[in-house]
């Protein structure tokens, strides 16, 4: 007599229902190791205000036209994340600049003494220094923040220094009602980059260093009309 036994059909049936069950979980650690990419888009309401009599030019660095933040998983109910706001921050900047002051170039090169540069007062140069975001992790609710604290530079066509000065901007996704978690972090995106340009608007001729170049530069044009 044989000491082997013949499957029938309830263990086959078994077999298949553990099969199903290594499945679900295989993708279910799967998704959860996913890379969540958000392009961040919105819009950028221009500010209503007259404008500045300053000719300014604008140069942002590779870094902050391909800015983008990075954080990988730390595990594997977690996903990671690349969230690109460099198009974003281009077109936000942009559009507050042109409206904010009375004349804006975007210039070719970092302002430099061998540099050719068109006839601008100043050069600003803004920076993302450091970009902090919050996640409602093992929750269903899609409300996010992001932090952001930028650095700017106010030069003039040589490269030497006028101002420096650091702002922050903040943003959280208004409502918990949203179709993705991508969908979450653009919004609080948007919002926190519509934060930083009210900064700026409401603190840019309050630095101390600014205020006296705009005061020199009144004073100079000043005297350039009564010879």
């Amino acid at each position: 007599m044989s000491d082997s036994m013949t499957s029938g059909p309830d263990s086959q049936q078994a077999r298949r229902g553990l099969t199903w069950i290594a499945l679900a979980i295989v993708l279910v650690i799967l998704a959860g190791c996913g890379t969540k990419e958000v392009v961040v888009t919105g819009n950028f309401p221009p500010p209503l205000m007259e404008p500045l009599p300053v000719r300014l030019g604008v140069w942002y660095e590779p870094e902050f036209e391909g800015h983008e933040f990075f954080d990988e998983a730390k595990g594997r109910s977690e996903s990671t994340w690349i969230v690109k706001t460099g198009e974003a921050q281009v077109q936000m900047w942009g559009q507050l600049f042109n409206n904010m002051f009375v004349n804006v170039t975007k210039m070719d090169g970092k302002p430099a003494p061998e540099q050719m540069n068109p006839i601008v007062d100043a050069v600003l140069i803004p920076r993302v220094d450091e970009l902090q975001y919050a996640i409602p992790a093992h929750t269903n609710v899609k409300v996010y923040e992001i932090w952001m604290r930028y650095a700017f530079q106010l030069v003039t066509t040589n490269g030497e220094p006028i101002a420096e000065w650091t702002m922050t901007a903040y943003g959280k996704t208004p409502t918990a009602f949203l179709q993705s978690d991508e969908a979450a972090v653009n919004l609080a995106a948007v919002v926190a980059l519509r934060d930083a340009g009210a900064h700026f608007i409401t603190s840019f001729q309050k630095v101390p260093e600014v205020a006296q170049w705009l005061q020199a530069l009144e004073q100079e044009r000043g005297a350039v009309a009564s010879r």
